[in-house]
């Protein structure tokens, strides 16, 4: 089994989630709650783990957290795997706590940072168990308000300083922000990954595509390899009716065509959204690919993909024999 794709690098910034094995509780008490956060501060202190956000969930857990020394896999083995040997030794029990590793989000934090973080603090909100995020005690979010002092480990000035220059009202003006969406649906802003494994815009995930698909070794990571091409076909739908939205019938052709040639997905699964059978999608996206040999036609096409970070699906059979070689890549800087 392929392990999973770990994108590290210093600087780099991250959502990370990791739930309970099988959806069990992974806190029973707030005496798990309290270790947890003490795993939290030697996971700066140690290994210089910045957090920004936090919040634990009753099976789970969110955190953004950025690593200056790019060492995200060693953090994390010292938060799960020093409070999983907490857990079981108290409350005497054996076996894996969280559901498999955890999840490592790479975000682009100057576009998405201010996002996920309303979307995290509103989880107590979403899940009935608070009506306002300050009434909530385990996240970070009365650290953002100022009705709490933040913790010395906790590092909520670089993204207050967003909102603001003077911290009262950057505080005030993030408590808009979040609590501004608490009647809205909430829908969760990962969905908007280009994959699995990036959140960002085009040039962002074209950086990260760039560095990180030209690996040294062979035969690891080729799920993850394949994840990180695939846009979906919902998106690459929406972004073609942006750009072509006067144009319907054009939009459509362009959705598909983008679709065949960029997402990596199975002519079975664009035939199935487009309503027509495996061989239309190849003959029309022929078609439409001679349309394109108009210079405003291609370029509006290539405004598409760039925006959805998209590569082509034969770059990505290249690319699928090569080893995302993390640890060799410690000097990367995002562009």
């Amino acid at each position: 089994m392929a392990r999973p794709l770990r994108i590290e690098y210093p600087g780099a910034f991250y959502h990370i989630t990791s739930r309970g094995n099988e959806r069990k509780d992974i806190f029973r008490d707030d005496k798990d709650r309290e270790r947890f956060l003490g795993y939290l501060e030697t996971g700066v202190a140690r290994y210089k783990a910045v957090i920004h956000i936090y919040c634990l969930m009753s099976n789970h857990y969110h955190l953004l957290m950025s690593t200056p020394a790019g060492n995200l896999s060693q953090i994390l083995r010292h938060i799960n795997g020093g409070y999983t040997a907490y857990f079981n030794k108290r409350h005497k029990r054996a076996g894996h706590l969280f559901q498999g590793r955890y999840k490592a989000i790479l975000v682009d934090a100057d576009a998405y940072a201010g996002e996920l973080s309303r979307y995290i603090h509103l989880n107590p909100v979403r899940a009935g168990i608070a009506w306002r995020p300050d009434q909530y005690r385990w996240s970070s979010y009365k650290a953002y308000s100022g009705k709490a002092a933040p913790p010395r480990w906790l590092t909520p000035d670089w993204l207050l300083l967003y909102f603001g220059k003077k911290q009262t009202d950057a505080q005030k003006a993030y408590c808009f922000f979040t609590e501004a969406a608490m009647a809205e649906a909430g829908e969760d802003p990962l969905k908007k990954a280009t994959s699995t494994l990036i959140l960002g815009k085009g040039d962002f995930v074209d950086g990260i595509r760039e560095k990180y698909l030209g690996g040294k070794k062979k035969g690891r990571d080729i799920p993850a390899l394949k994840e990180l091409t695939k846009v979906s076909l919902e998106t690459i739908i929406a972004e073609s009716e942006k750009e072509l939205g006067s144009k319907p019938e054009l939009a459509k052709k362009a959705a598909l065509y983008l679709s065949h040639r960029y997402s990596g997905r199975s002519l079975r699964e664009i035939g199935e959204r487009f309503g027509i059978g495996e061989s239309a999608v190849s003959q029309a996206s022929r078609r439409f690919a001679g349309d394109m040999k108009r210079l405003t036609m291609r370029r509006k096409v290539e405004r598409i993909r760039k925006k959805l970070g998209m590569c082509r699906v034969k770059e990505w059979r290249v690319a699928v024999g090569i080893t995302l070689a993390v640890s060799a890549v410690s000097s990367f800087v995002p562009v």
